[in-house]
């Protein structure tokens, strides 16, 4: 009987995860269907289900609260005129509005979160291209990688960062203080190196420049009042974010109670911005943690965890270098938050095997889970909405052409952060 649900086991988790990546049908109800029988076949039970979605509502309900932040904020406008004012400060030079709107994308990623930002960015920074008339693939691909680099920096960029400070019980201020310097290499050597590759490909006539400088940044705000409450009440969140270990308020707490004043001050309509809230995001977060919860308690995950703890023998730094690579190959296949999700667990499993900063094996978990997902189209959220955004004004990336300039960038981050985490830890 034993044998029979494991192997049952093993074939709902199999099924489910093909369902996931092929994408045949809603992530969302493949996950919670993958997870309900899970239960279903009485390989976890109803309680054990509940409360592992319980014991992860933080993660939740954090990211409703972003969400509808990031939701009023974007009604004001601000994304497009930081945009549009970065390219008349650089006066219409492409290959510098290239690395500074990448900057800002970066930036706004590891404040906000990825998909929401690529959504807001990357149609003004097309506009732009076709304005100077240069090829806007470029400027899509570089803002999709940098939208995945910016958001590994902080615990709310990207969601498997979510997922490991739920499982390690790591705080929003230690992955600012772990991740953003590597971040921040990444960004200057990518960013280095783009800039040296498009300068000669890049070169625009003075007019076209100009044509950049006549745009009327006043147009873009659409209501400085919206603009003036969600700034401030940002900040306010952030800055809770960043006390948290000092206040000891709950992130979900912060960033909840952030957004619904928010709506109260700003006089929004509650149905309207709750009915843009990425339910579906939600659910295949919910449906996912049963799904693994149940290939846990099959015991799958605890041998995992022993056959990894025998071939390093407890040598964190070669434990730590095998979780970073195994993660980029792995994240960009099965997508990031399933593998962080499923891994995570192998890491909480054999973390009491090592002596020493045992933390290393969750920020390479997160480098190889976050920065891997920019090998292919498929690898991260943020690519999959990029592409689809470009797709809709004509701009086809394909996944070969995704694959080739995102292998390069791929490559470039896994020897930066396994030089990065030999040297720090």
């Amino acid at each position: 009987m034993e044998i029979f649900k494991l192997i049952l086991g093993i074939t709902i988790f199999i099924v489910t995860f093909y369902f996931i990546i092929s994408e045949k049908y809603p992530k969302s109800v493949v996950a919670i269907i993958g997870g309900g029988l899970m239960v279903v076949s009485g390989i976890i039970d109803e309680e054990q289900a509940l409360e592992t979605v319980g014991y992860n509502l933080e993660v939740i309900f954090l990211l409703v609260g972003m969400m509808m932040i990031v939701e009023i904020m974007s009604e004001t406008g601000v994304f497009q005129w930081v945009a549009i004012k970065i390219a008349q400060a650089v006066k219409g030079d492409p290959v510098k509005i290239l690395v500074f709107l990448s900057i800002v994308t970066a930036f706004f990623s590891a404040v906000l979160d990825n998909v929401t930002t690529i959504l807001l960015v990357v149609p003004v920074t097309i506009f732009l291209a076709k304005r100077l008339e240069v090829d806007p693939e470029p400027f899509v691909l570089l803002q999709i990688f940098m939208s995945n680099i910016g958001g590994t920096a902080t615990m709310i960029g990207d969601p498997p960062n979510l997922i490991i400070a739920s499982l390690g019980g790591i705080g929003f201020n230690d992955f600012i203080i772990n991740l953003t310097p590597i971040i921040l290499i990444n960004t200057v050597v990518l960013l280095g190196s783009a800039a040296l590759y498009f300068k000669k490909r890049m070169v625009v006539s003075r007019e076209l420049k100009l044509s950049i400088m006549e745009l009327d940044l006043k147009r873009t705000i659409k209501d400085k009042k919206l603009l003036t409450q969600s700034m401030v009440l940002f900040f306010i969140v952030i800055i809770g974010f960043l006390t948290n270990s000092i206040t000891n308020i709950g992130l979900a707490v912060i960033a909840i109670l952030g957004s619904v004043i928010l709506i109260f001050i700003s006089k929004k309509n509650p149905e309207e911005i709750f009915a843009k809230i990425e339910w579906e995001t939600l659910f295949f977060f919910g449906g996912l943690f049963v799904l693994v919860e149940g290939v846990e308690n099959l015991g799958i995950i605890k041998a995992l965890g022993e056959h990894i703890l025998n071939i390093t023998k407890g040598n964190l730094e070669m434990t730590s270098s095998l979780i970073l690579i195994i993660s980029t190959v792995l994240s960009p296949i099965v997508g990031s938050i399933p593998h962080t999700l499923s891994f995570g667990k192998i890491i909480a499993e054999i973390i009491p095997g090592y002596q020493g900063n045992t933390e290393v094996l969750w920020w390479a978990l997160s480098l190889g889970a976050c920065l891997g997902g920019n090998m292919t189209i498929v690898g991260a959220a943020a690519n999959i909405v990029g592409s689809s955004v470009a797709k809709k004004v004509g701009i086809e990336i394909s996944f070969k052409e995704f694959f080739k300039w995102g292998s390069i960038v791929v490559l470039q981050s896994t020897i930066l952060s396994l030089i990065y985490i030999y040297v720090r830890y």
